[in-house]
């Protein structure tokens, strides 16, 4: 039986998405009583938030590779990390354990690449907006990306840690996303990827100006068909 290694807690919020959104997929393809067999690591958000220093972000990989190898030990057969910030140390985390990873990044480019996207914006939080570890693997897939606007981050920035990470969604948020959004799109772009895994909470991402690429969505899509054999 295949079994999905999870590193989460960061936050919560996305750690009940990926959990809930991989059981239900799993249980539509298998049917009722199945869920989906997984092993969740959860951390304590409070030491992993805003990192900035080159020393908090080894401290991050260091936490993030123990947890990827005692999900390895404890059988996972794949592994994923919960949270797009978190993928700065993706390197160093794949190469501490033998078995397979997913990129959230790499499974956004693929998807989009599939559709024809050409031009597109990324939302997301200053460490993901602005780093070149999640950027360069859109732009590698043929995909250009608008500049990154500082006061949009800033905004995305303090919606992401100041409420929905404590699972708060309100409605000048939800505007403060539409109106970027709509900017996003009369400046070019053809879509928009949400890479914040808390952003679903105030975006539609069904029902938008713009087709909007949901990182959380498609990375734990993709984990929930390797679970099914389909990957």
């Amino acid at each position: 039986m295949r079994k999905l290694g999870l590193i989460g807690g960061m936050s919560w919020i996305a750690t009940r998405s990926y959990y809930e959104q991989i059981n239900t997929i799993y249980q539509r393809a298998k049917g009722a009583p199945a869920s989906a067999p997984m092993l969740i690591e959860n951390h304590d958000f409070a030491g992993l938030a805003r990192l900035e220093s080159d020393e908090d972000w080894a401290r991050a990989a260091e936490t993030m590779v123990a947890s990827a190898r005692r999900l390895e030990a404890a059988g996972a057969g794949l592994i994923l990390i919960a949270a797009n910030s978190m993928h700065r140390v993706y390197d160093e985390v794949e190469a501490a354990v033998g078995v397979p990873m997913l990129h959230i990044a790499e499974c956004v480019g693929d998807a989009m690449a599939a559709d024809g996207v050409k031009r597109a914006a990324l939302v997301a939080t200053r460490n993901v907006a602005t780093g070149s570890f999640y950027r360069r693997r859109l732009v590698a897939r043929g995909i250009d990306l608008l500049p990154p606007d500082m006061e949009d981050i800033e905004k995305v920035d303090g919606i992401v840690y100041d409420e929905l990470v404590a699972g708060r969604a309100t409605r000048p948020a939800e505007r403060v996303l539409k109106t970027i959004i709509t900017e996003m799109g009369q400046q070019g772009a053809e879509a928009v990827v949400l890479g914040a895994t808390e952003l679903e909470m105030v975006v539609m991402v069904d029902a938008n100006v713009l087709p909007i690429y949901s990182s959380t969505r498609i990375h734990l899509t993709r984990a929930a068909e390797w679970l099914l054999g389909s990957d």
